[in-house]
């Protein structure tokens, strides 16, 4: 596969999807009440889509509303000095069978917070978008310390 990113700094399909499977962390949005909410969830790709599991509350009824979401992540790799993100945007959809619950446990989806997370949730993208571009060099006299631009140039 071809490392040069596309003109525009705009990520291929097939490297959003080689991202989004190096990741296991994202921010989920959902329309909730009539308004956007960012929920923050792990999860493995499965079939050409994104699984979280989650318990009954604001995201699983959210999930059920068959409303569109997107999920986002984002990364910064020091060594190179670019930071990328992908947004994968389509419907969401609850898993009830057990077999495909098995697959997705196969893959060894466990959720971060403690307690029951009984319910699967699909996220199936109909458009999926990236993009990586060059950060700017830090003033590291006065950019903060947490900054992670500093590691590339201390």
């Amino acid at each position: 596969m071809d490392a040069t990113p596309p003109p525009g700094g705009k990520l291929g399909y097939d490297e959003c999807w080689d991202l989004l499977a190096a990741a296991v962390i994202g921010r989920l949005a959902l329309i909730v009440d009539d308004h956007p909410e960012i929920f923050p969830v792990n999860y493995v790709l499965e079939r050409r889509s994104i699984v979280f599991r989650t318990a009954g509350g604001t995201k699983l009824w959210g999930a059920y509303a068959s409303r569109p979401a997107a999920l986002e992540i984002d990364g910064y790799d020091p060594r190179q000095e670019e930071a990328w993100s992908v947004v994968a945007r389509g419907e969401t959809e609850i898993i009830s069978s057990d077999a495909e619950k098995a697959a997705v446990d196969a893959l060894q989806l466990e959720p971060w917070q403690p307690g029951a997370k009984d319910h699967y949730v699909r996220l199936t993208p109909r458009a999926l978008t990236g993009r990586r571009f060059k950060v700017s060099k830090p003033d590291l006299w006065n950019t903060r310390l947490a900054d992670e631009r500093r590691s590339s140039f201390e």
